[in-house]
């Protein structure tokens, strides 16, 4: 006889949410039972994602209390995130919750706290890791590739910021800032090659291009569209970014180099591929990598999410620990912080100024 199905309520049934529901059906061992948000239309969405037989409910705490699951994800807006967890807590339930962990570093640093006691795993969405050149970066890299890392740089061009539920991440008061609700994956991809920790922020961004015409309650929107970002890592290793989002067509819409002393590993998306050299041979190594076309139809992050709901779902199996914890969650977002402090002020921000 097989193991229990894993059943899994969703909150917040937007886009990701959606992509969250598509993926878990597609996970043996994993059932959609319930799903929760306040917004009817985005219901209605992840009522049709879901299928027949799925309770519907419109906020958090009712999904939590009267729906019978074992698990959820929370997808609800960045801002929300630290009071859904809230809840969550009260339970048992193994919870995964989209990035950025929170908006700010000190609720961050309240739930690395409370996951610390909670039975259930926190595991948070972090599915650039799981994208399939991405995650061959990082293994080349582990395994000695470049030698010594000494760079990683990364550059993402891409379109802009989609519309969502009530234009909530036109603000960064919603969002923590772009460089916390975009790029914070990117921060959290720099600190899991590099194996160190971050300790100095110099970014330079703005809002140049998009959403400068639009006006929601007569606010206009302040999120940056493009920055540089300098990532200094303990013991001399460095991060780059470099993000534009007014970079429609791009021929790659990200790219990320890691370059050491013996050597140079890229990865490309969304060409899948990976490119590796050496410093002591003219020899190029091209691996093209086929992305499963059944998984890349499931979501935007090119069969990513459900790589991710596998391994959480071994990990909840095997009573294993979550491969992306709140203390990374929260590393990502303190990063994130720093560069939007570090854009405002024109200065370098050190971790510790923002309370890590």
């Amino acid at each position: 006889m097989g193991e229990a199905a894993i059943r899994w309520g969703v909150i917040g049934t937007g886009m990701m949410g959606c992509e969250h529901i598509r993926n878990l059906r597609e996970v043996p061992g994993a059932e959609v039972a319930a799903i929760a948000d306040p917004d009817e239309r985005s219901r209605a969405f992840g009522r049709l994602a879901a299928g027949p037989g799925v309770d519907v409910y419109e906020d958090a705490r009712s999904l939590l209390e009267r729906a019978r699951v074992d698990a959820v994800v929370v997808a609800s807006p960045n801002h929300t995130h630290y009071d859904v967890l809230q809840e969550v807590f009260r339970t048992r339930k193994h919870v995964l919750v989209e990035k950025p962990l929170c908006t700010t570093v000190e609720d961050c640093l309240r739930v690395v706290e409370q996951a610390e006691k909670h039975p259930g795993i926190l595991w948070v969405g972090m599915e650039y890791r799981y994208m399939t050149p991405v995650a061959g970066l990082l293994e080349a890299v582990h395994g000695g590739a470049v030698g010594r890392l000494v760079m990683i740089a990364i550059r993402e061009h891409r379109f802009p910021f989609l519309p969502k539920v009530g234009d909530w991440n036109r603000f960064s008061r919603n969002t923590g800032g772009t460089l916390v609700e975009k790029c914070c994956h990117f921060f959290d991809l720099m600190r899991l090659a590099t194996g160190r920790r971050p300790e100095l922020v110099y970014a330079s961004g703005a809002q140049d291009v998009n959403h400068k015409d639009e006006r929601y309650g007569g606010e206009r929107p302040d999120i940056l569209d493009n920055a540089y970002v300098v990532v200094d890592f303990e013991g001399g290793a460095r991060g780059l970014l470099d993000l534009c989002m007014f970079a429609e067509n791009s021929t790659h819409e990200m790219e990320i180099a890691a370059t050491g002393d013996r050597g140079k590993v890229e990865a490309f998306l969304p060409a899948h591929r990976l490119v590796r050299t050496r410093r002591d041979s003219a020899a190029r190594e091209t691996v093209d990598l086929a992305p499963d076309p059944e998984a890349q139809g499931l979501g935007a992050h090119h069969g990513a999410t459900l790589r991710e709901h596998l391994a959480l779902r071994d990990a909840i199996r095997s009573g294993g620990r979550a491969a992306v914890s709140a203390a990374d969650g929260a590393l990502a977002v303190a990063v994130g912080v720093a560069g939007e402090r570090s854009a405002k002020e024109r200065r370098p921000v050190a971790l510790r100024e923002v309370g890590l």
